[in-house]
């Protein structure tokens, strides 16, 4: 499946406090499958508790396995509002340490495991908070909210198909 960008906010490249993807782009995979859909895109309040859409969402079907996105420390999984979340602080990511989100999860990991880039975190749950069938994906620094997709490499986001350029100045073979 291509990723599609879709809703406000989408196609955003920066998050809010600045940096952007060449500075971020730590994540070795998606957090689901291999190029999951964007349902809804991130779409930053304007002020710390305005309105807004705090990250991304995924494509993902109940019991679908969610991944790191990169390695780090389990700094929280369990229950929030009835939803099963996992966050991971990304190591070698600054102070305060960039911190991905992941709901609804359930765990299959606890507070203070380490894990890699693609390791299981757990299983997408059925019941979202605001969709059905997706993954909420965050990033934050500190209090500050950032674009998730800010954390993927462009040959991660880019899903079109591979195409070879002409050199100029060489001869075609015979």
């Amino acid at each position: 499946m291509a990723a599609t960008v879709t809703g406000a906010g989408a196609g955003r490249g920066r998050g809010m406090g600045g940096g952007g993807a060449s500075e971020w782009a730590v994540a070795r995979n998606w957090p689901v499958g291999t190029r999951p859909a964007v349902l809804r895109g991130w779409d930053p309040p304007a002020t710390p508790y305005g309105p807004g859409h705090r990250g991304v969402d995924l494509a993902a079907a109940d019991g679908a396995p969610v991944r790191a996105v990169a390695a780090g420390r389990v700094s929280f999984a369990g229950r929030v509002a009835g939803r099963g979340v996992v966050s991971v602080e990304l190591a070698g990511t600054g102070e305060p340490p960039l911190r991905t989100t992941y709901e609804p999860v359930r765990a299959a990991v606890h507070k203070g495991d380490r894990v890699v880039a693609g390791q299981v975190l757990g299983t997408a749950e059925a019941a979202g908070s605001h969709c059905t069938a997706c993954l909420h994906w965050g990033l934050l620094r500190g209090d500050t909210y950032l674009d998730p997709l800010t954390l993927l490499p462009p040959w991660l986001l880019n899903s079109g198909p591979s195409r070879l350029l002409p050199v100029l100045g060489v001869p075609l073979p015979r």
